[in-house]
C-alpha cells in the first residue's frame, strides 16, 4: 500500500493467457530459444481461442433447453398436439399461475407452479411431447382421458415424479414396454382402460409399492397377470384375453374386476384345472400308511451334515431336536408375554377418560377461550413463524369470489355447533367482517398425505354447480381437517322431511319434493361427469347431506370425499358401503351413488327413512337427524351449543 503522499506505482496489465517462460528455462539457456517459445505461445494462445469458440457455440445450441419456464415447457408441449383448439388461451401473454389459481384451461397450480394437468374431453390428438412435460418440475398428475390420443405409449417413465396418470379412452394402441413404468416409484393412480394396448401387461407395474388405483379394463392385454405388490383400492383387468392363474395378491378381489378373460382361473373364478397326474414311479401307493408324513428319497433328499434327517428317511417320520423344541418354546413365551401386555393396555384404556374436544394439539398453540386477548406463548409463537417444524398454520382457499380471513379469525368468532355427525362436528362461525361460514372438523382423514390432500381438495374447489355447496376454504394437519363452507340458513333435507313434522310444523310441498329430487340429480349427474375418476362421486348421499336455501333449491354436502377418508371408516360410515354392490361383492360401483340416489327419493316421497338403511346402518351411521346437518347449515329444529370461541374446540389452533 502507498504511503500517504507518495504515487502508487502504476499495475502492470498482464496479457492473458502468456506463459512467463522464466520459470521453465535455465539461465543458460541461448538466446536462439526464444523464437521456439514465442511459437509455442501464440499456438497455445490460438488453441484456447478455438476452444472457447467451440463452447461458446455448443452452449448457444444448449442454452433454450435449459431453464424453461412452466408457460414455455407448456407451449413446447401444446405444439406437440393436434386439433389443439380447446387450449387457445396458453399463450406467452399470460401468466399460467397466480399462487395457486391458473389462468390457462385444465392446468392445475401450487404457488406459482405447475402441479398438474387435467385436458380431458378436448379432443386433442397429436404426439405427446413428454419431455417438454418433464422441464416441469412440480408436476404430479396428469389426465388426458377421453381424447383421440392414439400410437404406442409415450415414455412416461420420464416423469418420475408423477402421483397421477390418467389415459383411459384414447386411442393408443401396440405392446408397452416391460420397463415402462421403471423408476416411478411415486405412482398411485394410473388408468389406461378403454384403449387398445396388446402384449402383456409390464412387469415394472408389479414393483410399484405405492400404486393404489389401477385400471386396465377394455384393451387387448394377452398373458398371465402379474405377482403385484401394492394393495390396491380399484383394480380392474375386465374384457381383456388374459389367461392362467390369478395371483395371490389379487385373490380377494371382485370377481367383476376379471370377467371377460376366457383363460383367467382361480380364486374369485373358478378353480384352475387340475395339473396332469403324476407317474406311477412316483406316486405313494395308495396303501401305504400316511402317506403325507413319509419321506420320499428323490423329493426330500437327506442331509448328510444332519443325523436326524438320516433318521427321519429310516422311520418315515420326523422326530423334532432339542434346538428346535427350544426355539419353539422361547417363541411361544414372548407370545404369550405380547398377549398380556396388549390386555393390560386395552384395560388402562378403558378405564381413562374420552378425548376431550377441548385438549390441545401438540405442535399447536394453545388459546384459551376465556382470555380477552388470546394468543400464543412466545416460545410457541416463534416456531409456529419460523416454521421450526410445527405446520404452517393458515387456510387454504379455492376460491376467489370469497372474502379471505386468516384462521385466527375463524377461531375467534363466535361459534355454535350445528351438529355431531359421524365425520365430527360441523360449527357455525360468524366473522367479525359480517361473513357467515361453516367449519366441518374431520379426524378421519389422517392417513392421507399433504400433497395428495392439497391436490384432491384443490380439484373438489374447482367444481362450480348450481346445486352444489361449495368448499370455500380447507386446512391441513396430519391429526385433522377442516373444510370451510358458506352458511345455509335453511336448514338440511333431514330436517324438514322429519323433525319439522315430529314439532307440528307443515311438511314439504309436493312440487317442493319433486323441485328438490331434480335438483339432487342434476348435481349428483355434474359431480360423475367433472370427476370421471372416482368410483363414487359423492359417495356419502342422504338426506342429512342436502340442504335447501330459502326457496327449496338443492345443495348437495359432503361429496367426493372418498379418496381422502381413512379406508376403514369409510367402510364403517359412508353410505356408499351400504349398498348391495358392497355388500355382496365387497366392493363400491359407479352404480352406488345411483342406489344411494334411489333410497334417497324413496325417503322424500314417504317421509320415512327407508327400512332397508336402519338394517343395514349400524352404530357408526346412526347419526340423529334432529341434531346435524353434516356438512353445513343450520335451522330449525336442531339443538345448539351457548356460543363459545372455536379454538377451545379445535385443540387451540392459531
Amino acid at each position: 500500500m502507498p504511503v500517504k503522499g507518495e504515487h502508487a506505482a502504476p499495475l502492470q496489465r498482464v496479457p492473458p493467457f502468456i506463459i512467463d517462460d522464466s520459470t521453465s528455462s535455465s539461465d543458460e539457456e541461448d538466446d536462439t530459444m526464444a523464437p521456439r517459445h514465442r511459437r509455442t505461445n501464440k499456438n497455445n494462445h490460438d488453441i484456447v481461442e478455438k476452444s472457447l469458440f467451440f463452447l461458446l457455440i455448443i452452449s448457444l445450441h444448449l442454452v433454450p433447453s435449459w431453464g424453461l419456464t412452466d408457460s414455455e415447457s407448456l407451449l413446447k408441449f401444446k405444439a406437440s398436439l393436434a386439433n389443439a383448439k380447446a387450449l387457445a388461451d396458453w399463450a406467452d401473454n399470460n401468466v399460467v399461475c397466480d399462487g395457486d389459481s391458473a389462468n390457462w384451461i385444465g392446468v392445475i397450480c401450487d404457488e406459482g407452479l405447475v402441479l398438474g394437468l387435467q385436458l380431458e374431453k378436448m379432443g386433442l390428438g397429436g404426439k405427446i411431447d413428454v419431455d417438454s412435460l418433464a422441464e416441469l418440475e412440480e408436476l404430479k398428475t396428469v389426465s388426458l382421458m377421453d381424447n383421440a390420443f392414439d400410437g404406442p405409449l409415450p415414455d412416461f417413465k420420464k416423469l418420475g415424479g408423477l402421483r397421477a396418470l390418467y389415459l383411459s379412452n384414447n386411442q393408443f394402441s401396440g405392446e408397452i414396454p416391460a420397463d415402462a413404468f421403471q423408476g416411478m416409484t411415486k405412482l398411485k393412480k394410473l388408468y389406461l382402460s378403454g384403449n387398445k394396448f396388446t402384449g402383456e401387461i409390464p412387469s415394472s407395474l408389479a414393483g410399484l409399492s405405492k400404486l393404489t388405483n389401477l385400471r386396465l379394463e377394455q384393451n387387448e392385454f394377452t398373458g398371465r397377470l402379474p405377482e403385484f405388490t401394492a394393495k390396491f383400492e380399484d383394480f380392474n383387468a375386465s374384457d381383456n384375453k388374459l389367461e392362467g392363474p390369478i395371483p395371490a395378491s389379487l385373490a380377494n378381489l371382485d370377481p367383476s374386476a376379471f370377467s371377460g378373460n376366457k383363460g383367467l382361473c382361480g380364486k374369485p373364478l373358478g378353480e384352475c384345472t387340475a395339473a396332469p397326474a403324476p407317474s406311477d414311479a412316483a406316486a405313494p401307493t395308495s396303501n401305504s400308511k400316511s402317506s403325507l408324513l413319509q419321506t420320499d428319497g428323490a423329493a426330500n433328499p437327506t442331509d448328510p451334515d444332519d443325523p436326524t434327517s438320516h433318521a427321519a428317511a429310516a422311520t418315515g417320520y420326523w422326530k423334532p431336536s432339542t434346538a428346535s423344541i427350544v426355539f419353539v418354546a422361547i417363541v411361544g413365551g414372548f407370545a404369550v408375554c405380547g398377549i398380556l401386555a396388549a390386555a393390560f393396555i386395552l384395560m388402562r384404556r378403558r378405564h381413562q377418560p374420552p378425548e376431550s374436544i377441548e385438549a390441545g394439539t401438540p405442535g399447536v398453540p394453545d388459546i384459551q377461550p376465556d382470555d380477552p386477548n388470546p394468543r400464543a406463548p412466545k416460545k410457541q409463537e416463534s416456531r409456529v413463524a419460523a416454521g421450526g417444524g410445527a405446520e404452517a398454520v393458515k387456510l387454504s382457499f379455492v376460491r376467489e369470489d370469497r372474502g379471505k380471513f386468516e384462521l385466527t379469525d375463524l377461531l375467534k368468532a363466535s361459534a355454535e355447533i350445528l351438529g355431531a355427525g359421524c365425520f365430527g362436528s360441523s360449527y357455525k362461525a360468524a366473522l367479525t367482517s359480517g361473513q357467515v361460514m361453516v367449519v366441518k372438523r374431520f379426524k378421519q382423514m389422517n392417513n392421507v398425505g399433504r400433497e395428495e390432500f392439497h391436490e384432491h381438495m384443490r380439484r373438489v374447489g374447482r367444481l362450480k354447480h348450481t346445486n352444489l355447496l361449495p368448499l370455500v376454504a380447507y386446512y391441513y394437519r396430519k391429526e385433522e381437517k377442516l373444510l370451510v363452507h358458506d352458511f345455509v340458513p335453511y336448514g338440511s333435507l333431514a330436517v324438514h322431511l322429519h323433525s319439522h313434522q315430529a314439532l307440528g310444523q307443515p311438511s314439504l310441498e309436493w312440487e317442493n319434493r319433486v323441485k328438490i329430487i331434480k335438483g339432487v340429480a342434476r348435481g349428483l349427474s355434474y359431480l360423475y361427469k367433472e370427476l370421471p375418476s372416482l368410483i363414487s362421486a359423492h359417495g356419502h348421499l342422504k338426506s342429512n347431506n342436502v340442504l335447501l336455501d330459502e326457496n327449496f333449491e338443492p345443495y348437495l354436502t359432503d361429496y367426493a370425499l372418498i379418496p381422502v377418508i381413512n379406508q376403514e371408516s369409510a367402510q364403517e360410515l359412508m353410505v356408499a358401503y351400504k349398498s348391495p354392490e358392497y355388500l355382496h361383492h365387497g366392493r363400491v360401483t359407479k352404480k352406488t351413488d345411483v342406489w344411494a340416489l334411489g333410497m334417497l327419493i324413496l325417503e322424500i316421497l314417504t317421509g320415512r327413512i327407508p327400512s332397508t338403511v336402519l338394517k343395514q346402518a349400524t352404530s357408526g351411521d346412526s347419526e340423529s337427524t334432529t341434531t346435524t346437518t353434516a356438512g353445513g347449515g343450520g335451522g330449525g329444529g336442531e339443538r345448539r351449543k351457548p356460543s363459545r370461541e372455536l379454538s377451545a374446540d379445535f385443540g387451540g389452533i392459531s
